[in-house]
């Protein structure tokens, strides 16, 4: 009898748990294999405004849900896949698309990560250049000090050790 009551409160709790998640899935029914591929394509394509590094198909906000559902509208209505992206760039600016367009106020998104790496490669050759290369110059302390060094462990590698002693 406990182990009953047992199953009967997991699967309700279960049942509970799962519930909201399958309340905040969306299904978007298609009539053919080529509008869910373009649909698919075009919500990972889109950002959505609020999440800023998310697509529209990844994000959980309610703009993003909405921007799902009018590409579906969209798609279902025949209209391209550029006439869709034109769409979502009019209303939401160009931030919307993963792809922007180059022309002056998005220069710096297209060419800035290309500046950084030619200044990264110039700072490894300017510093591979200007590196203290060849003998080091001691002064006469120094290299006293490291002839005593030397002349003191060639004394200790000449002393026979005890173990040579021994019979």
């Amino acid at each position: 009898m406990k182990n009953l009551l047992l199953a009967v409160l997991l699967a309700l709790s279960t049942t509970l748990m799962l519930q909201p998640a399958q309340a905040a899935n969306e299904f978007y029914a298609f009539e053919t294999a080529e509008q869910e591929m373009r649909f698919n394509t075009l919500t990972r394509e889109l950002r959505c405004p609020k999440c800023q590094n998310q697509s529209i198909a990844d994000s959980d906000a309610p703009l993003a849900m909405d921007m799902r559902a009018r590409v579906y509208r969209m798609v279902m209505d025949g209209e391209s896949n550029q006439a869709i992206i034109d769409f979502m760039k009019v209303r939401y600016g160009d931030f919307v698309h993963y792809k922007p367009p180059l022309k002056p106020s998005t220069i710096v998104l297209w060419f800035a990560p290309f500046i950084v790496l030619l200044l990264g490669v110039a700072t490894v050759v300017y510093n591979l250049r200007n590196q203290a290369g060849g003998e080091v110059k001691l002064s006469e302390a120094e290299q006293a000090r490291i002839a005593e060094l030397l002349a003191a462990r060639s004394d200790d590698e000449s002393t026979p050790s005890n173990k040579e002693q021994k019979p």
